[in-house]
């Protein structure tokens, strides 16, 4: 319906419902709502064809006195798209079915042509119906039918009873379709007439001559060494005698192959090492049905370091590096040229495999300036091997010795990384560390040992933590002194300011008899021998007979006067 009458309805019921009640205004809405219905039926109904009936998704034509000669087809391309059942029945007229009308209702599913007068189903009928997966021919005037025709189709059901099937092999692969989609107790009972006009069940007896391919391959294991040329046989069986061919993605290596003697040969010349894990098939085809068999190819080379990084800071420090090589490589590192020996603190980690290419890190757990210097990777195995180089700088030497050689790239690290690694990007200039995009996300497979330069390190920190430790101890032992001698002057013999106290009690618990003799410059030569200086007073000391365990009357009470 066009633009204009579809406004005029809505400025009509509007109107309406400005004007009128509730109740009018409900039974404004509802009228316009069947004037649209009605309206866009009868629109689908000027499209559909003729003795059909069609809705949004259906097309049903079952009228037995319709004059149905060719496909239905509805006018505009948005509501073919729209359908996705299809019934035909009682057409007498209609004989062929193509991919010109099929094709166009992409979202077709179900398909029922049954009671009519079908005779021919093209092979490329359904070419374009990929979403089909019920497909109804009962009752027709089918006598042969092509394989190929279904074969890319994810069928449910396939119903094809009560049709004139000639006895020919073109016709044993729905017997084989039924016993491989169905369990034997629901498979249809199919059947054919043979040149004599028999009907002859082909569960029961099936048509001679005709067998499914079979494929065999001269080995399961293709294995080749880098460079060099290797063919492949494919033998097939069958009757009548299937066709081969020969299926692949994306080899690199040149490559032949030849389809028309059995067994048929494919050849590959000057294997690449890109090629390693490719897989090809072998794939025989006749009219019953057909049979695959593939192998993988494998191709041995010798290891090539095809990434190499200076190390960068994670959770761990990191050296990148990825290597590829078939078999997997043996991965050894040189430390300033001597063999590293890895363990808990520096090994080596591949985090990611890729058919014949591996990548990782070697991996160093807070390393030191001892460990500051040119590591070199090495990667072996028995068809070869490769080296590259590259420095590294992770703290500096608080003795002050420079490691010169870290601040020159050699021609390895240049050629890997592209510039040398202080002109990296993502180097720090205190540290030389570069950003981390590397995930830690596999095994530790390739653990390895502790080098000698590791373990002088923890000698050297162990040395350090000991003084430092000892050091600790005597500042602790210093202090503690100290603190004894300030507090140790203020004794029970001594006493602040010049004061004089007179105790004339023999059992006065006072530990010293102590009096001032008033000068404000004591001398030496004033109190006598036991007089203690207190201030600028020299006082003498008479001792508590107490504390010498002499009694009251063995001691005859002094008392000093000022």
């Amino acid at each position: 319906m066009g633009a204009s009458p579809r406004a005029w309805w809505c400025w009509r019921w509007r109107q309406r419902r400005l004007q009128g009640s509730p109740r009018a205004t409900a039974t404004g809405f509802w009228s316009l709502c069947w004037l649209m219905l009605g309206a866009w039926r009868g629109l689908l109904a000027s499209a559909c064809p003729t003795s059909c009936a069609c809705s949004p998704e259906r097309i049903w034509c079952s009228e037995a006195a319709a004059s149905l000669v060719s496909f239905p087809v509805l006018g505009k391309r948005s509501e073919r798209e729209k359908i996705t059942d299809i019934y035909i029945a009682n057409q007498r007229g209609l004989e062929s079915i193509n991919e010109i009308d099929v094709g166009l209702y992409t979202g077709l599913r179900n398909l029922t042509v049954v009671d009519s007068g079908l005779k021919f189903v093209s092979r490329q009928a359904f070419l374009k119906n990929i979403n089909l997966q019920y497909i109804n021919f009962s009752r027709n005037k089918l006598s042969s039918l092509s394989r190929k025709t279904f074969r890319h189709l994810n069928l449910t059901d396939l119903i094809l009873d009560g049709n004139p099937f000639k006895c020919s092999c073109d016709i044993m692969w729905i017997k084989v379709f039924q016993e491989t989609k169905f369990p034997k107790a629901e498979t249809q009972d199919f059947y054919c007439i043979n040149d004599y006009n028999q009907r002859i069940s082909l569960l029961e007896k099936p048509v001679p001559n005709c067998g499914m391919p079979s494929v065999k391959l001269n080995t399961q294991n293709l294995t080749v060494v880098e460079g060099k040329t290797i063919t492949l046989y494919c033998e097939a069986t069958g009757s009548p005698s299937p066709t081969i061919a020969w299926v692949f993605n994306n080899i690199v290596s040149k490559h032949e192959s030849d389809t028309n003697k059995n067994p048929a040969s494919f050849t590959i010349k000057n294997v690449s090492s890109s090629d390693s894990g490719i897989q090809i098939y072998c794939i025989a085809e006749n009219i019953v049905g057909e049979d695959q068999a593939s192998v993988d190819l494998t191709v041995f080379f010798a290891p090539n370091i095809t990434f190499l990084e200076i190390p960068y800071s994670d959770h761990h420090w990191c050296i990148p590096f990825s290597v590829r090589g078939n078999p997997q490589p043996v991965l050894t590192w040189l430390h300033d040229g001597a063999k590293l020996n890895e363990s808990e603190y520096i090994w080596t980690k591949i985090h990611v495999t890729n058919r014949t290419e591996y990548h990782g890190c070697l991996q160093l757990d807070n390393p030191t300036h001892v460990n500051n210097g040119n590591y070199t990777l090495v990667a072996q195995n028995q068809y070869g091997k490769d080296e590259a180089n590259v420095s590294a700088y992770f703290m500096e030497d608080p003795g002050g010795k420079q490691y010169l050689e870290c601040w020159f790239p050699t021609p390895d690290e240049t050629e890997l990384t592209g510039s040398p690694f202080y002109d990296h990007p993502g180097y720090i200039e205190d540290y030389g560390t570069p950003t981390n995009d590397f995930e830690d996300t596999t095994n530790n497979s390739n653990q390895v040992t502790s080098t000698d330069v590791s373990n002088k390190d923890n000698e050297d920190s162990i040395t350090v933590y000991v003084v430092v430790g000892i050091a600790a101890l005597v500042c602790t032992g210093l202090v503690i002194m100290l603190i004894i001698l300030k507090f140790g002057r203020h004794s029970k013999f001594g006493m602040k300011g010049p004061s004089s106290v007179i105790s004339n009690d023999d059992d006065s618990a006072s530990p010293l008899h102590h009096i001032s003799n008033g000068s404000n410059t004591p001398s030496s030569s004033e109190g006598g021998p036991d007089a203690v200086i207190i201030g600028m007073t020299k006082i003498p000391v008479i001792e508590n007979p107490q504390y010498f365990g002499i009694t009251n009357s063995q001691l005859k009470p002094d008392t000093y006067g000022p």
